[in-house]
């Protein structure tokens, strides 16, 4: 991981972007997303501190199926299939991170690279996903 990433200041890649979020700006990504056809989903993380309140958030969010194994594989899995969630393309916004930044860093870490991950999985299908991980924009770096 950068040294970048850790302050939150730049992309961490060009599909996925970790930076301060307004409640405005993320839901004006999401709104940009829906007008494209896109499929978007906003993600509140406030409160969240551990692995399995981020995977039961994004799992309830997202819709994820009865086979999703609460685990980073399955989390991935999920991530690069969305069969149920038919789209051109796909935006996921997390928004209030800072706590399970703060708190799991390891976890938050995991999880930026997992959404890299994902987007690589559906830019060789040539379909948009991009992700939006959001911290608070006074947060100091």
């Amino acid at each position: 991981m950068t040294d970048m990433r850790e302050r939150g200041k730049v992309a961490t890649s060009d599909a996925v972007r970790v930076l301060p979020l307004s409640r405005e700006v993320a839901a004006g990504i999401c709104v940009l997303a829906d007008s494209l056809g896109w499929r978007s989903v906003r993600i509140d993380l406030r409160g969240c501190h551990e692995k399995k309140s981020l995977l039961e958030r994004t799992a309830s969010a997202l819709q994820f199926p009865d086979w999703f194994g609460q685990n980073w594989d399955a989390w991935f899995d999920c991530l690069a299939d969305l069969a149920w969630l038919p789209a051109t393309g796909y935006v996921v916004v997390l928004e209030h991170t800072d706590e399970l930044r703060e708190s799991s860093p390891e976890v938050f870490d995991t999880a930026v690279s997992i959404l890299e991950d994902a987007a690589q999985v559906w830019a060789a299908r040539d379909v948009p996903f991009f992700g939006f991980v959001g911290h608070a924009a006074s947060r100091k770096h």
